[in-house]
């Protein structure tokens, strides 16, 4: 019998920004090709099965969480089909939800599903959203070639006002799984002041209340010297300021941040990963190396609970897990893929070679599509690990012009065995950097190794459980 499920994806403002309006909303479909999608056997880390949890429903609390993040679902299977993860937490929290869109997408006739090994996601714009992006990747980033023009000269007058504060460090190398990992050594940040970790929890105040109770760095007025411009995604009307880091320990570390108030713990949405993109394009052309990373949840390391990606300059040719991905031989290009030398579980999706001269609405559907199959697997894990803690997922994505990479987190900091001291770990731990702030932490961090300690904040690799589950879904096919 053949198994068909389509999926509808609305972006809902509201529960996302500190505001009810309803104003920029973007919907996409998600339909479903079948439930198979098989991740090659030669990237994949073998784990113990006894470490299955033999359910087909999300992990408790998962639903209600993900009902924050700006996706809603409504679903339609077979009973025999099994849909993908991240679309079962989002159907099952959006099952008693009505309305006149998704009830339209779900009255169309349904696609037959495709050969198996195919992607499960396919990201389609809203009717609505169809040609109004018009031009290539290329000619949408004029006011992103601006910012990066005047980084030099706007950085060093944020500096001698004293508004950015720069902390020199030094970088030590550390060879691990491959991977020449960089530990910044940094003892001024000892002095940088403790910001309180976002309140992500399910009984937490909303964000408007928490932002309220105290100073949103990135909310207006900025500071001038801080403030690098603005851009617009034009098709949903999505507006974007570009601050330095105000505690910069890298020259010329910006972010983009979302104009009106939306949550960290948010996933991103398309446009988000369009701008982004065009950030990483705008300096390849300005002959200047950047890749970009975001920290979602409360586990994920982040600090600031307004959502905010970031950019850091880079000497080499991508971060140092960049050169791993990079080396991968993919049979199928297309589809995501893992890193098995890594200790932890990690999704990584290779990205056309032609994103820089495609057309936005292709941009967007390539990105879109990367990232909702690499969250789809990102939940898949936490499914199985049956400890995972109560609440939204948490997890790290790293975006290069080549790759994009997920994480997904279980705790933010980890206990170094030599100092018994907490190491707060974000997404450039996973993307080979991390931040120390003593010759003794440094000393600890190499001696207990960076592969244990990443694998400490993160999740046991399910990737041969996922493959054979997905194999069982084509053999029923």
């Amino acid at each position: 019998m053949a198994i068909v499920m389509m999926t509808n994806i609305r972006r809902l403002v509201g529960a996302t920004r500190g505001t009810g309006s309803g104003a920029g909303v973007r919907e996409g479909c998600a339909r479903a090709r079948g439930v198979s999608r098989a991740l090659p056997k030669e990237h994949m880390q073998p784990v113990a099965r006894s470490r299955f949890r033999q359910s087909n429903l999300p992990h408790p609390g998962l639903c209600k969480a993900l009902s924050r993040t700006g996706y809603c679902t409504l679903s339609r299977f077979t009973a025999a089909a099994r849909p993908s993860h991240a679309a079962a937490a989002l159907a099952h929290q959006a099952s008693s939800a009505r309305s006149d869109t998704c009830a339209a997408i779900l009255a169309r006739p349904p696609r037959p599903s495709s050969a198996a090994l195919s992607p499960r996601f396919e990201y389609l714009p809203p009717a609505s959203a169809l040609h109004t992006h018009s031009g290539t990747a290329r000619s949408a980033m004029a006011a992103h070639q601006e910012i990066l023009t005047k980084l030099p000269d706007a950085f060093e007058k944020a500096r001698t006002s004293g508004d950015l504060l720069f902390f020199p460090s030094t970088v030590h190398t550390h060879k691990e799984n491959d991977v020449e990992f960089e530990i910044r050594l940094c003892p001024a940040l000892q002095n940088k002041p403790r910001l309180p970790t976002p309140d992500f929890k399910e009984d937490a105040p909303p964000q408007a209340v928490q932002e309220k109770k105290r100073a949103d760095p990135f909310a207006p007025p900025y500071v001038p010297t801080l403030f690098l411009g603005e851009v617009r995604d034009e098709a949903e009307g999505a507006e974007y300021v570009i601050l330095f880091n105000k505690y910069s320990v890298v020259p010329h570390h910006i972010l983009l941040v979302t104009k009106e108030f939306q949550s960290q713990a948010s996933p991103l949405m398309p446009p988000d990963l369009v701008q982004a993109y065009l950030f990483l394009l705008a300096a390849k052309k300005a002959g200047r190396k950047f890749f970009a990373f975001y920290n979602c949840g409360d586990l994920s390391g982040a600090s600031q609970p307004h959502k905010h990606l970031q950019f850091l300059p880079i000497e080499d040719d991508g971060p140092p897990v960049e050169k791993l991905a990079r080396a991968a031989k993919l049979e199928y290009e297309e589809r995501p893929f893992a890193l098995d030398t890594l200790p932890y579980a990690n999704h990584i999706r290779r990205l056309p070679s032609s994103l820089a001269s495609a057309n936005l609405d292709e941009l967007e559907t390539a990105l879109a599509n990367a990232f909702l199959s690499l969250l789809d697997l990102a939940i898949s894990t936490v499914r199985h690990d049956a400890a995972y803690p109560p609440g939204p997922p948490s997890y790290n994505v790293v975006l290069t012009l080549e790759h994009m990479h997920i994480v997904p987190r279980r705790r933010e900091t980890h206990t170094l065995a030599g100092t018994g001291e907490e190491l707060s770990v974000n997404a450039l731990g996973f993307a080979g950097m991390l931040l120390v702030k003593s010759e003794r932490e440094l000393d600890a961090v190499r001696a207990e190794g960076m592969g244990k300690i990443l694998r400490g904040v993160a999740l046991e690799s399910v990737h041969e459980l996922q493959v054979d589950e997905h194999k069982a879904g084509d053999e029923r096919l």
